[in-house]
């Protein structure tokens, strides 16, 4: 059989959408590029770029891998119900009752193939084209969606006094006009959390403008929490529901499996909210079958009605994330109690260290200063095989030196390993 090169038949100048044509890429994407050029040379590199988990650091519970298989091997293969399989819908049910005492039917429930669907499907269902969609920056992906649905995004700037959380300070100026407020605690990429005397008092804001709007012109709150179970130290996570009980009405959780079990490739997340948008939700990916695969929803049934299983995994799992974030962050303290240019909040949840390299303004041993965030995020990686994610990637605008740094797919030697290559790349910019 003869071969054809389809590649000569291809236009550069094939019609496209509006959509598709101004649609941007993954910033992350295009660092995780760099990153593999260097590793390719042979360079030893610290990579705290990825919101992932390593399989190595960080493998799946064994109880979940063994029940995946075992359902495979059972012949569950076929279409799961758009919805999601009765037995997880369940044991969200009971897993949310028993770990966050909230009680939902399970026609508020839609499982989906992780958490991404649903944000889309969420987005969707209740916003139009034009409307106006509140989401903080830094924040993962708002700006994203908003594009793609044509809404009118309003990114509201967070400052590092407040953890680069939002306030209702921030917020009010902006409510009356808005479908949409979205949130996500612990924070990505961050790694912060809503207290709880922050988040009521936002939640009285919605309540209060909801009474002002009536039952027909709602204001949803799309309350991301994937991160919940990774909580350290003090903090403690909270949710608008546990706060003011008539939250219900207007809240709508996404959550997985994703980040709390490590699975990111298992692809199983859920939804949860008013009856009537998950059920449009669900005719939404109904359509584009987003569904987890059957095996996988089966076994994860299993995984959340087992809570020894979950408490055992996470005795190892959360203790080897926090060791990261603890070295991590000490060792950016050390340097700052050096006099270097560097700064890191204390780590409270999720995976994730928010770091500030105060280099901007500085001289640039490559030449010239520094001037951008990319520039410092470059410098990072070629002088100390240091791999970062500047705020810019999170819709944060203004070069100000503050960075992701996340922990998933790294050991703490890694990571001690690498600040003597850090501290001579900042001793660097001192002696210009």
């Amino acid at each position: 059989m003869e071969t054809i090169n389809t590649e000569s038949y291809f236009s550069k100048d094939l019609m496209l959408s509006d959509m598709a044509t101004g649609l941007a890429g993954s910033e992350i994407l295009k660092i995780a590029a760099d990153l593999r050029a260097l590793s390719a040379q042979g360079k030893t590199i610290c990579n705290l770029t990825v919101g992932d988990f390593s399989p190595t650091e960080f493998p799946i519970p064994k109880y979940l891998e063994n029940s995946i298989i075992k359902h495979l091997q059972a012949g569950h293969t076929n279409y799961p119900p758009s919805d999601g399989v009765i037995e997880l819908r369940k044991a969200v049910q009971g897993f949310y009752a028993d770990w966050l005492g909230l009680q939902y039917p399970e026609k508020g429930i839609l499982i989906a193939g992780g958490a991404r669907p649903l944000i889309y499907s969420m987005y969707r269902a209740v916003v139009n084209p034009g409307d106006i969609v509140l989401y903080p920056t830094p924040s993962w992906n708002n700006n994203h969606y908003c594009y793609m649905l044509g809404a009118k995004g309003l990114a509201i700037p967070c400052k590092p006094e407040n953890a680069f959380l939002p306030t209702v300070d921030i917020l009010k100026p902006h409510i009356k006009t808005a479908r949409l407020l979205s949130l996500n605690s612990p924070l990505n990429p961050t790694g912060t959390a809503f207290t709880r005397e922050t988040l009521a008092s936002i939640c009285e804001m919605i309540l209060d403008e909801n009474k002002r709007r009536g039952p027909k012109d709602p204001l949803y709150i799309m309350y991301d929490q994937i991160y919940w179970m990774l909580t350290f130290g003090t903090t403690k996570h909270f949710h608008p529901i546990e706060i003011f009980p008539e939250m219900a009405r207007y809240t709508l959780f996404i959550d997985g499996i994703s980040k709390a079990f490590a699975s990111t490739g298992v692809r199983v997340g859920w939804g949860l909210g008013p009856s009537a948008v998950i059920e449009k939700m669900s005719s939404i990916l109904g359509h584009v079958g987003a569904w987890a695969p059957r095996a996988e929803q089966m076994a994860t049934a299993e995984l959340l009605n087992a809570k020894e299983e979950i408490i055992k995994y996470h005795a190892t799992m959360k203790v080897g994330i926090q060791e990261r974030l603890n070295v991590l962050h000490q060792g950016l303290i050390q340097l700052k109690n050096q006099n270097l240019p560097v700064h890191a909040m204390d780590p409270m949840g999720a995976i994730y260290l928010t770091a500030q390299f105060d280099f901007i303004g500085k001289k640039n041993p490559m030449g010239g200063q520094f001037e951008t965030n990319e520039q410092v995020r470059q410098y990072l990686l070629n002088e100390a095989g240091l791999g970062i994610v500047p705020f810019q990637a999170f819709g944060h605008q203004g070069h100000t030196g503050w960075f992701r740094l996340s922990v998933g797919a790294v050991s703490s030697a890694s990571i001690q390993t690498m600040f003597p290559r850090l501290k001579l790349a900042i001793e660097k910019i001192g002696q210009n």
